[in-house]
């Protein structure tokens, strides 16, 4: 024991002592997101007579993934299908501007305008596109409350503006709290090819403090509850909404608060319709109770909105409130 016990207190500082890994980087513009980032994206067109969409995500070191839907891509008659028909591995050639990757006997090159599969004699092209949400710019409706709106109009305390993108930060609480209603918001999620799953460009939208709608990098993927549009443990989204990083998306929430009877008895629970760049993932989705993280308690009380921090660096702009 003698021995022993000063061996685990070496052990123990040491550990201590040595350094965290550093954090993944994340880039908030396209001119710093390097070679991958061009080649990240969505391509679509047909292969003989039908639709075929491929989201490729960049994973780092020249590294990427593609989700290959037949149909077209999601949000264009695919609604209700999160999963993708296949998914194939590739990486940057040596030249930097273009990837390679083999799915069985088919040789696809993207090189961030076109994607190309050859599979023997057939030949097909699919085109790179941008898509946008048609939500974006929407301008609040008369009565409604405008949290932020970039030309100086800021209703959440203490918060903090990224002036190259006249954003506002995460972490941030508003001023104005708020039953029913309707929210618009507008926000854009870093690119960190390096980073994984919930350290991917994490936040969320808590209404009343208490109900979170997630933001995260979950482009390409498949659209988990805690995936960006998901509801935390409660729901996932119909269909994977989420463009690829760097671009502005939105969120337009209709929000109908918990009702209680004269004793403060919970009679309904909240519920939730969503839609992701204009696309519905949840419709009258029921809240049961407060989501994971939330900072208020659930309660027959109004409540503000909660822009989470969860050391990621994502930006919002464009937020108005309409009480409903």
């Amino acid at each position: 024991m003698r021995l022993i016990f000063p061996l685990l207190v070496l052990s123990t500082v040491l550990h201590a002592q040595q350094p965290k890994p550093p954090k993944p980087p994340a880039y908030l513009s396209v001119i710093e997101a390097g070679d991958d980032y061009a080649i990240q994206g969505e391509y679509t067109g047909k292969a003989d007579t039908e639709e075929v969409g491929v989201q490729v995500w960049a994973k780092g070191g020249g590294q990427f993934e593609a989700a290959c839907f037949t149909g077209g891509l999601p949000g264009t008659g695919r609604d209700g299908v999160r999963s993708p028909h296949v998914r194939m591995q590739g990486s940057r050639d040596a030249d930097g501007v273009k990837a390679t990757f083999r799915l069985e006997t088919a040789h696809v090159v993207a090189d961030g305008e076109t994607m190309t599969l050859q599979d023997g004699g057939q030949r097909f092209t699919l085109k790179k596109v941008t898509r946008t949400s048609p939500t974006l710019g929407a301008p609040p409706p008369e009565g409604a409350v405008v949290l932020f709106d970039g030309k100086g109009v800021n209703r959440f305390p203490n918060s903090r503006v990224d002036a190259a993108l006249n954003a506002l930060e995460q972490g941030v609480t508003s001023e104005d709290t708020f039953g029913d209603c309707t929210v618009h918001v507008e926000f854009l999620l870093p690119f960190m090819p390096e980073a994984r799953g919930q350290g991917r460009g994490n936040s969320g939208l808590y209404l009343q403090g208490r109900y979170e709608v997630q933001m995260l990098d979950s482009f390409a993927l498949d659209g988990k509850d805690n995936e960006c549009g998901g509801l935390y443990k409660i729901a996932a989204p119909m269909v994977n909404m989420c463009l690829p990083p760097l671009t502005w998306q939105t969120y337009d929430i209709d929000f109908t608060a918990a009702k209680y009877d004269a004793q403060g008895k919970k009679t309904a629970n909240a519920k939730i319709t969503v839609k992701h760049n204009g696309v519905v993932i949840h419709q009258d989705q029921e809240l049961p109770g407060s989501t994971t993280a939330a900072p208020k308690k659930e309660e027959n009380t109004p409540g503000p909105i909660y822009l989470q921090n969860h050391g990621n660096p994502v930006r919002y702009r464009n937020l108005w409130v309409l009480r409903r």
